[in-house]
């Protein structure tokens, strides 16, 4: 029984940790999206030179360009270590299922974001990399080509596609995002508190038969004490 419940504790508080860890790096992400998006423009044309600009001449533009890239594609790992670590604890209560839920959802929506952002630099790579999955895509039954002409915008890769993509990265998966980061942790809160609860109950109740069995021998010992003193007198 203490073997579970310290095993549980661990799981308990590692998740919580990797819940607080992906709500701060999304709100790392969203800061230096925000202050990237000064400078960035959404074209064929203006991409590629506004972010050599922002990186080359503003003070620290590449560090604040750097630290955007590292949040977005580490959150990606703790997302994904989180739902290793939630599947190990699993607990099936409502706010574990409201936390494995909103960390699957998060982790589709960080990895949406990393897709959406190939394009955004206009380079020759995200370029073919882009055409190669657009293809793919194409490729499923009945939606395909759809999905395909929405996030291109009917046409070849050019600046609608730019602007489609920074649009889904900026405003539709990036506050998707931060909003399924604060459910998570929210969740994972409330089953740290449940879990807490329930670990205490389990030791009081295992506790509960040697505190029964030690007041019975207290309450026969103040009873032979009695006894004694009575025969005495």
């Amino acid at each position: 029984m203490l073997t579970t419940a310290r095993y549980e504790f661990i799981l308990r508080r590692l998740a919580t940790i990797l819940a607080v860890a992906i709500l701060t790096l999304s709100l790392v992400a969203a800061i230096s999206g925000i202050l990237l998006a000064f400078y960035y423009q959404p074209s064929a044309v203006g991409a590629h030179e506004s972010l050599k600009y922002l990186s080359t001449e503003v003070d620290s533009g590449w560090l604040v360009r750097g630290v955007h890239n590292a949040a977005g594609n580490s959150v990606i790992v703790v997302a994904l270590i989180e739902i290793v670590v939630m599947f190990l604890g699993r607990q099936f209560s409502r706010s574990w299922l409201t936390a494995w839920i909103s960390g699957i959802l998060f982790t589709l929506s960080a990895i949406g974001l990393g897709w959406t952002a190939m394009i955004l630099d206009w380079t020759q790579t995200g370029y073919w990399r882009l055409k190669v999955e657009l293809g793919s895509i194409e490729a499923i039954p009945v939606i395909g080509s759809q999905l395909r002409d929405i996030l291109t915008g009917g046409s070849g890769l050019n600046t609608t596609t730019v602007e489609h993509m920074y649009t889904l990265h900026s405003y539709v998966l990036a506050v998707g995002a931060v909003v399924l980061a604060v459910i998570h942790l929210g969740g994972v809160l409330v089953q740290e508190i449940e879990l807490k609860q329930g670990v205490r109950f389990r030791l009081e109740k295992l506790v509960a038969p040697f505190v029964a069995s030690s007041t019975e021998q207290e309450t026969d010992s103040n009873a032979q004490t009695l006894t004694t003193s009575g025969s005495q007198k």
